[in-house]
């Protein structure tokens, strides 16, 4: 069978720069579509005579729909060709958003962005087998790769509260039709067609029912946890499910010569490792993504625009961070760079607790600038330790069980933290309570999201003992890294040869 990876240029040398900006707009616009919905929301339910509630399927069911067709683009793309498949997911995303822009009521919204969610899930592991593998670039994430991908959260907030001020809601879908045209038109002009894949490989159905309506149900459920409480009845059949689906799954894929997501690949010790690393350092930098902007609007008193913009040097640096990992990991080794990386990461995770009530916005962003350089230094090289075992005909499958691990361990990661957070800053705010001889809350949830309503006298109190909650999760954070930190250092310390 012809390589599904096989992308290299025309001439025999790897991707040319197009052909990269191609690949990486699919990754890039799914990227953002996952965060700049949810500043749109107030603006969605306004326009669409919706409650607030019924208008976060919108953001739901993207993202369900994602997690639930993730598992299958391995079985896409050595069936079909990684690239033509990739093709396919990248201009039929582009339709979706044409149709979650011109949606005429919430109902019509939510299936489109569903459909949205569901072609968008194999644009990330099918770029990253392309730029990833044989012919692409060296099995070492380009320069351009670490920037875009890694920019992709921090900026949708942002450009979220842009589009949405100045153009309306249904711009922030608007903005991915001319994008994802273009993408699709450089990948048709520069990424050579490999020539399809193996029409012998036949489709895991039950694996696939059984992979997607785990992740499916795990997601769900992992999202209404902190809300909800874990052991709500509208949320543990959810989770416990979606649980029992996907060990099914694993005790289903392992006696199957062709199951839709080879779990047999994790036998590879430095790629089982790396994943694992990979899923830690996501949830550290996703949480603070999530949490960080909320802290900003309801402690601090910035717009959701101006938490958004905080966000961008990161991204930035941590696309430059990449570059300097490409350069570390080609000479010193994949341990010798991932190391140091994780150090500096616990530090600036760490000195997030000099984030407080008063702090100003330039030492935030400072702060988050240093994680982000160090989240460059650790996922680039650990991106190559992935596949740095595998043959080739076993990247697609690599990648799509990087993706897979990624999506669940993030979201129940994430999820746990966030009911660390809110059970800390519960306590905290009542203790504050009490201290002012304030009188109760009237039954209401005490939160961050509340203290605009409280009384001006108590209101910093309460602000620094919202602060407090925080940072008892920035502790968390630190000891995660710091255990990151001693896992690196099992890491195998080859250097690879530059376009190896």
């Amino acid at each position: 069978m012809e390589p599904a990876t096989n992308t290299e240029a025309p001439d025999g040398r790897g991707l040319s720069f197009l052909a990269q900006i191609g690949l990486l707009a699919g990754p890039f616009l799914s990227m953002v579509d996952s965060s700049v919905v949810t500043v749109a929301l107030p603006e969605i339910a306004r326009g669409l005579s919706s409650t607030l509630a019924g208008a976060q399927w919108v953001v739901s069911g993207y993202l369900l729909a994602l997690a639930a067709v993730l598992g299958f683009s391995a079985f896409l793309a050595k069936r079909y060709g990684t690239r033509r498949v990739y093709l396919a997911s990248l201009l039929g995303f582009t339709a979706a958003s044409a149709m979650c822009a011109l949606a005429p009521d919430i109902g019509f919204l939510i299936a489109a962005r569903a459909l949205q969610g569901s072609l968008g899930a194999p644009l990330v592991p099918l770029a990253m087998s392309m730029l990833l593998g044989k012919g692409g670039a060296g099995r070492e994430m380009p320069a351009t790769s670490g920037l875009l991908l890694f920019l992709a959260p921090a900026v949708g907030p942002a450009l979220g509260g842009v589009l949405v001020e100045a153009f309306g809601w249904p711009s922030i879908f608007l903005v991915n039709v001319p994008l994802g045209l273009l993408g699709g038109f450089a990948v048709l002009r520069a990424v050579r067609d490999p020539g399809g894949g193996d029409r012998n490989v036949r489709p895991d159905l039950v694996g696939v029912l059984l992979l997607a309506g785990g992740l499916a149900l795990a997601t769900y459920g992992a999202s209404g946890g902190p809300d909800l409480g874990w052991f709500a009845a509208d949320v543990w059949p959810f989770w416990a499910a979606g649980g029992c689906l996907l060990g099914l799954y694993a005790l289903w894929a392992l006696r199957r010569e062709q199951p839709a997501v080879d779990l047999r690949l994790l036998r590879h010790p430095q790629s089982a490792l790396a994943i694992s690393l990979c899923v830690l350092v996501s949830v550290v930098l996703f949480f603070v993504v999530f949490l960080l902007p909320v802290f900003m609007q309801d402690v601090q008193g910035f717009s959701a625009f101006e938490a958004g913009v905080v966000l961008l040097p990161q991204g930035i640096v941590t696309g430059v961070g990449t570059i300097l990992g490409d350069m570390l990991t080609r000479r010193y080794g994949v341990r010798r760079t991932v190391v140091p990386g994780m150090g500096i990461l616990t530090a600036g995770t760490a000195a997030l607790l000099m984030v407080g009530y008063g702090t100003p916005v330039w030492l935030t962003a400072t702060v988050l600038s240093v994680r982000g350089l160090a989240l460059g230094l650790t996922i680039q090289p650990l991106l190559a330790a992935t596949i740095g075992d595998l043959d080739t005909r076993e990247i697609a499958d690599g990648n799509a069980l990087f993706n897979v691990a990624e999506r669940l361990g993030g979201s129940a990661g994430i999820a746990l933290l966030a009911t660390f957070f809110q059970v800390r800053e519960r306590l905290h705010i009542e203790g504050a309570l009490r201290g002012v001889g304030a009188a109760g809350t009237g039954g209401r949830r005490v939160g961050m999201g509340g203290l605009g309503a409280l009384p001006a006298g108590v209101r910093g109190r309460l602000a620094e003992a919202a602060t407090s909650g925080f940072h008892d999760t920035v502790w968390v954070l630190v000891a995660v890294c710091a255990l990151g930190l001693c896992a690196a250092t099992l890491l195998g310390g080859k250097a690879r040869p530059a376009g190896d």
